[in-house]
């Protein structure tokens, strides 16, 4: 007995290849999404920390002549402003600065993340933005005053 060989179908012709193509496709967008997911997370988490830091470096900007005739602690507005802002330049960020009431510094932080994977889908880059904020006290053993 002879064994016949099965007979090509003209029609199933490379669609293991469509097929190869389309998930090879779908797992590099996958591996992309977790890798600049990830990379936009510690972006965040990096202009989060930067305006926390230019908030509290605002906030030791002490009115001087109020701290020593003992009417309290009140930021000078002025020198909080360019002390924030200085924070934020040095460490390569940009962002506002806001002084309110005398006691509270706020910074606001916006940057942008480079993707590294996702420009195959058209997505070049993800806005991060970071918020921080100091309030100045005054405390007499361990009692705000």
């Amino acid at each position: 007995m002879t064994r016949q060989q099965p007979t090509s179908r003209h029609g199933e012709r490379g669609s293991i290849s469509i097929w190869l193509v389309t998930t090879g496709f779908a797992m590099i967008v996958l591996v992309g999404l977790a890798v600049d997911l990830g990379g936009q997370v510690h972006a965040q988490q990096h202009a989060r920390a930067v305006a926390d830091q230019a908030a509290r470096t605002g906030g030791q900007q002490l009115d001087a002549a109020v701290a020593v005739r003992g009417d309290g602690a009140v930021t000078d507005t002025h020198l909080a402003r360019q002390a924030a802002t200085a924070y934020l330049t040095a460490s390569g960020l940009t962002g506002t600065v806001a002084v309110t009431g005398g006691t509270t510094v706020t910074v606001n932080v916006r940057d942008t993340y480079p993707t590294t994977f996702l420009g195959i889908i058209g997505i070049s880059s993800m806005t991060v933005t970071g918020r921080g904020q100091a309030r100045i006290t005054r405390s007499v053993e361990g009692v705000e005053q």
